[in-house]
């Protein structure tokens, strides 16, 4: 059995999505200690359970410690068992980070999937729709699954209520991929969503992106969220180059203007254009466990995130593929599979 201390690196729901994915994927048991031990709110919370009790499901996995607030699991998994599949959270808990779990796995089956997740689809330091569909999954067609993902329903935090379906053809195996230069850029684009607040919100988030980012109107999009389920806002910056588009996203909250959530992710975007490099830290994250399934690929992405670095800790423990990460003289890094 392997034993994976929960406290490695981030320490947080990325060590055990990590090693949920690859136990179900290499058939080996695993031994989750410490789980998100130096967090405020420690163990398992809703969005974790609910990705650890997914897992079970679909590969008839044998659990123990699978309880809120639990610091410790043990799981065991079977085969694997693709199909029609609906999970919910309960609360505003990430589906796009339950899909996460089970997608690995799922990729790689027998048979094609459709998997519903009921929860929060756009909320704070999570994955959200756009970014799934538009940036991340492509990626992975090319590579040789198919999966496309609906958006059912808007969820924000706190309210939740959204839900996600994801339809997955499988591939028996996975070719590697290269993503090492920018090439020509396309038009970015700005789009701010508002569920149950003033449209005026979204108004001045993306009248602030259009300057800072000399952006023509036409290029920018407010959208109210029909039937809201509560109120929530975010906003996304899609940055399509020759090889991708990557997809940035801020969240309203009531401690920030929406001036300062618009600002704050201005910088993050002209951060990711000033490196040069076709993979920003998010999606560098996302995409190293599909290239170590794949037995190889490269990609260039700027100083590696904590979840990347635990990702690829994580990673080692289960499988016996090399990840070379190597600095650049600017400042980039290339990382390269296999």
């Amino acid at each position: 059995m392997i034993r994976i201390d929960g406290a490695m690196g981030e320490g947080g729901g990325q060590v055990i999505r990590s090693s949920l994915s690859l136990s179900m994927l290499t058939g080996e048991p695993v031994l989750l200690e410490n789980i998100r031990a130096g967090r405020d709110k420690p163990g398992l919370l809703r969005q974790h359970l609910t990705a650890l009790r997914a897992a079970a499901e679909i590969s008839g996995a044998t659990v123990e410690g699978d309880a809120l607030r639990s610091g410790r699991v043990r799981f065991t998994p079977g085969r694997i068992r693709p199909g029609r599949y609906r999970f919910s959270i309960g609360s505003a808990g990430s589906a796009a980070l339950v899909l996460q779990t089970i997608l690995p796995a799922l990729m790689l089956a027998d048979a094609p999937s459709e998997i519903a997740v009921e929860g929060g689809t756009h909320n704070g330091k999570s994955p959200p729709y756009e970014f799934l569909a538009e940036a991340f999954l492509p990626l992975l067609s090319r590579m040789g699954p198919q999966v496309t993902l609906e958006l059912v329903r808007h969820g924000f935090y706190p309210a939740g209520g959204g839900r996600m379906v994801a339809r997955i053809t499988p591939s028996s195996t996975l070719s590697p991929i290269e993503l090492l230069e920018v090439g020509e850029r396309g038009p970015i684009s700005v789009c701010a969503l508002v569920s149950a607040l003033p449209r005026g919100v979204g108004q001045r988030e993306v009248a602030q992106i259009k300057e800072a980012l000399e952006l023509p109107w036409q290029r920018t999009e407010v959208v109210l969220v029909e039937e809201p389920r509560g109120p929530g806002n975010a906003v996304l910056i899609r940055l399509p180059c020759a090889s991708l588009t990557e997809v940035f996203t801020g969240f309203g909250s009531r401690r920030c203007t929406a001036e300062e959530v618009a600002r704050a992710l201005v910088a993050e975007v002209e951060a990711y254009i000033r490196t040069g490099a076709p993979v920003g830290e998010h999606l560098a994250d996302q995409l190293l466990l599909p290239m170590v399934l794949a037995g190889g690929g490269r990609f260039c992405t700027g100083p590696l995130s904590l979840h990347a670095t635990t990702n690829i800790e994580v990673i080692g423990r289960f499988l016996d593929v090399p990840i070379a990460v190597v600095p650049l003289d600017d400042g980039r890094v290339e990382v390269a599979v296999g």
